[in-house]
């Protein structure tokens, strides 16, 4: 090899080492930066800021609303957390909880009004498409509107610790201030004509601005 190959060799070694060495630099920074759950949608959507908040019984003061109705299965200090990423006419809701009762199915959808001392205060389930035959004595039960891509289904089942997560995608965004929180239910949601969205009693309620 001539001598100016040589000299063009060593240059692109040093260039290489020194883009080895920024790129190492780069990675210690990355590894210090917390990053949010991950989502079908987290890297183009918009992520809102999710509900977190230990349950409690109605009428005690918190942070956020988080009431639970039954004790045994959703006990005093667990908990939950819901985020909502949006984005290019899609959501997707995660749900995570810790300390449920174990190994037990629950239903959980998110409706259109806060928490509050009695399970029916947080009204019926948001749907996309409003169910026009549904009344507030009378929710909507029709599989065309009661369904997964209509309204934010998030069932899960606990572990034998009573945590469990579960996450939804729908082809749609919520309309501003008419979802505002999230329901666990006593058992998985049920999807046959005349009673569609039924899932038994409302267990626990945390609030959730969507």
């Amino acid at each position: 090899m001539n001598t100016r190959g040589a000299i063009v060799m060593s240059g692109m070694s040093v260039i290489a080492l020194v883009a080895a060495g920024c790129g190492s630099d780069a990675t210690d920074e990355q590894a210090t930066v917390e990053t949010p759950p991950s989502s079908a949608e987290a890297t183009t959507g918009v992520v809102v800021p999710g509900a977190e908040g230990a349950f409690q019984l109605p009428g005690e003061v918190g942070e956020d609303d988080a009431f639970t109705y039954d004790q045994v299965a959703v006990p005093v200090g667990s908990s939950v957390d819901v985020e909502s990423d949006k984005g290019d006419g899609r959501t997707t809701v995660t749900f995570s909880a810790t300390g449920l009762a174990p190994n037990r199915d629950f239903g959980v959808h998110v409706h259109t009004r806060r928490c509050g001392p009695q399970p029916a205060d947080s009204g019926p389930h948001y749907q996309n498409d409003v169910d026009p035959a549904a009344t507030p004595d009378k929710p909507s039960s029709d599989p065309a509107y009661a369904n997964p891509q209509n309204e934010i289904w998030l069932d899960v089942t606990t572990d034998q610790s009573g945590n469990a997560q579960s996450s939804t995608t729908v082809d749609w965004e919520f309309r501003a201030d008419e979802a505002k929180s999230v329901v666990l239910h006593a058992q998985r949601t049920m999807t046959g004509p005349g009673q569609a969205g039924m899932a038994g009693d409302r267990l626990a309620c945390i609030d959730e601005d969507f």
